[in-house]
């Protein structure tokens, strides 16, 4: 819905037209009032808002103009290829904004916002689609795109008037809300607050564990069976399509790669970079006195847990024109790696930093860049093949199985045993044609597939499309105790350590509750102040389970213990930093701006739902079913009828 009125009132209507956007966002919402509002009406009005009428005609062109982008996003070479449901689900969504934006062109002529003549002709003069090479309008540039859209020069000008008019009443709800202070202070002191902990790792790995009894193994060993069941394999036969299966076997032009590497010339010849650790302190004061504990051996987590009162940042991999203070660049690609500099005074306040790391410029030529830029621009262009491949394959399929798949399809085929991790006998990964979740879709699929079931071409996530047949499987059981009992001794330790690990730090946590924390509970050593912690951002050498518990913790000093893969940790919380407003400023305005976009696309929902309860459009079912009929055929017009 937000996103819908966001290109229905700000963007050109045009651009809307031609590119045939698709609002998704409509699913579900209004339709059913629309579509339920049925009255008797003659055959070329689809629908009534208010005075103003729908026709078949502007219905069935916004529908033609929109199927093209539909199946682009489906990946498919043609819009004829788009399923029935899919393009009558689309439909529906195209009759909704017509209803739309015909309510908000209504709302906006009862306010008696006119469009004169020189407003619509500089609009339309304005339109780069009506440009000709030397950038003005190109009457005979304007009169191709209306015969390829489909369009008189009239309808045009109604469409582009009413849009004008749209526009004069929507922008200004949108440009005048502005989020309360209040609420982005709030949002802010959320946001930018940051808790340090005192915390101890005990790790299983440094518990004892004495050497088990035969009798304590072999109890173990019937306790815990599927520690020592050997997996279940699988011996299958695996076809994939996908944009990176099709990419690999796509020949792309030489000057096509040569033009995309001159176009990326900032990727391929980089200037020197640095990583540096900057902190900005209030005064000079404060940043010498940042400067002595940093040049005493501070490591650089503790320099920022003591510069509450100032901001620090580490910067990695950063380019000269990256940093935004001109003088505080040079410095930083002046200095020497790993030596302290400052403090100094810039125009972003008194800094004192380090250089940690120095990369020089780096060239990467052609021939080295040539296999990247043959998969970037390959992949681009298999996105868009895939469609027209998909029928080819399921053909295939269903003709040979997976005996004789068509060379020119690039489909990739393999063969071999697995587990249901996807790990060959070995131990080594399956090399299956697919990465990530197209990846485990496949796994799951070959693991829950029949031995010997006939193989079918399935979809998955991210464009791909794959079919597996089962040609065996070895069932995973139970290895007998006297082929194990080492395994079963090195398991059985592997959890008395980690018992141990448990009690001594249960211990502990109680010892910290009583005393006021582990910094007074376990030995110096032992204990980690952690850098800040923010919200939702990883911090070295505090697991994401203890971090998430930190900003939950109710107090000061409260003391809490989790278990993670590595071991047990016991954390007491020693600070609740809240940042100064008046140095994140950048902050602030990102907040305040997310804030009221937030608001004004509300407001704008509420006003234009509000609309639609005046006005209360009315549609004539059989002409919509009649637009239906021709685009998803007659299945299609009675689903679009329900």
């Amino acid at each position: 819905m937000i996103s819908f009125l966001r290109h229905a009132f700000v963007d050109s209507w045009l651009g809307r037209v031609i590119a045939g956007l698709l609002f998704l966002a409509f699913v579900g919402w209004g339709v059913g009032d629309v579509l339920s509002n049925m009255g008797s009406e003659r055959a070329d009005v689809v629908a009534h808002v208010g005075p103003n009428t729908i026709t078949t005609d502007a219905f069935m062109g916004a529908v033609q103009n929109e199927m093209p982008q539909v199946a682009r996003q489906m990946g498919l070479a043609d819009a004829s290829q788009i399923p029935a449901a899919t393009r009558r689900e689309a439909a529906r969504q195209v009759l909704q904004r017509l209803v739309m934006q015909s309510e908000i062109a209504l709302s906006a002529e009862r306010h008696g916002l006119i469009v004169p003549d020189d407003v619509l002709r500089d609009e339309v003069f304005g339109l780069r689609d009506f440009k000709g090479p030397d950038g003005r309008f190109d009457r005979k540039l304007f009169d191709a795109r209306l015969r390829q859209i489909g369009m008189t020069e009239g309808r045009l000008l109604d469409l582009v008037r009413m849009d004008i008019s749209s526009r004069a009443l929507m922008e200004p709800i949108r440009n005048s809300v502005r989020a309360p202070e209040t609420m982005v202070r709030r949002a802010f002191d959320f946001d930018a607050q940051t808790r340090t902990l005192d915390l101890v790792r005990i790790a299983p790995g440094d518990q004892s564990a004495p050497t088990p009894e035969p009798a304590q193994m072999r109890r173990f060993y019937d306790n815990h069976p599927w520690l020592f069941q050997t997996p279940e394999y699988r011996h299958a036969r695996i076809v994939v399509l996908s944009p990176e299966t099709i990419a690999r076997s796509m020949e792309v032009p030489e000057v096509e790669l040569h033009r995309l590497y001159d176009a990326e010339q900032a990727k391929y010849h980089l200037p020197e970079t640095r990583t540096v650790q900057i902190v900005t302190a209030p005064d000079e004061a404060r940043a010498r006195a940042i400067a002595t504990q940093w040049q005493a051996g501070a490591t650089w987590a503790q320099v920022q847990a003591a510069a509450k009162d100032s901001a620090s940042v580490q910067m990695d991999g950063v380019r000269a024109v990256s940093i935004p203070s001109a003088p505080l660049s040079k410095m930083v690609f002046a200095a020497p790696v790993d030596s302290l500099q400052g403090p100094a005074q810039t125009d972003t306040g008194w800094v004192v930093f380090k250089v940690t790391q120095i990369l020089p410029p780096h060239d990467t030529d052609f021939a080295a860049a040539r296999q990247e830029l043959h998969d970037q621009i390959a992949q681009a262009h298999a996105g868009e093949q895939i469609g027209g491949r998909v029928q080819q394959l399921q053909d295939a399929i269903a003709g040979s199985g997976l005996d004789r798949i068509p060379d020119t399809l690039g489909a990739s085929a393999t063969s071999g045993t697995l587990d249901a991790q996807g790990r060959t006998q070995a131990g080594e990964p399956a090399p299956i044609p697919a990465s990530g979740e197209a990846r485990q879709a496949i796994l799951a699929r070959i693991f829950s597939q029949a031995k010997g079931a006939n193989p079918s071409l399935i979809q998955g996530p991210d464009q791909t499309w794959y079919a597996v047949s089962v040609d065996s499987v070895t069932p995973g059981q139970v290895q007998p105790f006297s082929a194990i009992s080492d395994q079963a001794g090195a398991a059985w330790q592997d959890e008395a350590r980690r018992h141990a690990a448990n009690i001594q730090a249960t211990d502990l946590y109680l010892a910290a509750k009583t005393k006021g924390g582990v910094a007074q509970a376990a030995p110096a050593g032992q204990v980690v102040h952690s850098a800040p912690l923010a919200r939702g951002r990883q911090t070295t050498g505090v697991p994401d389970g203890l971090a998430q518990l930190a900003f939950r913790i109710g107090s000061i000093g409260q003391s809490v213990m989790v278990e993670e893969s590595d071991g047990f940790y016991v954390a007491t919380l020693t600070a609740i930093t809240q940042p100064d407003p008046s140095t994140q400023r950048m902050l602030i305005g990102r907040i305040r701006t997310g804030l009221s976009q937030s608001m004004a696309e509300d407001i704008e929902m509420s006003y234009a739902m509000a609309l639609q309860n005046d006005v209360k459009p009315k549609t004539n079912m059989a002409a919509v079913q009649s637009v239906l009929s021709s685009v998803t055929g007659p299945d299609g017009a009675e689903g679009g009828a329900r």
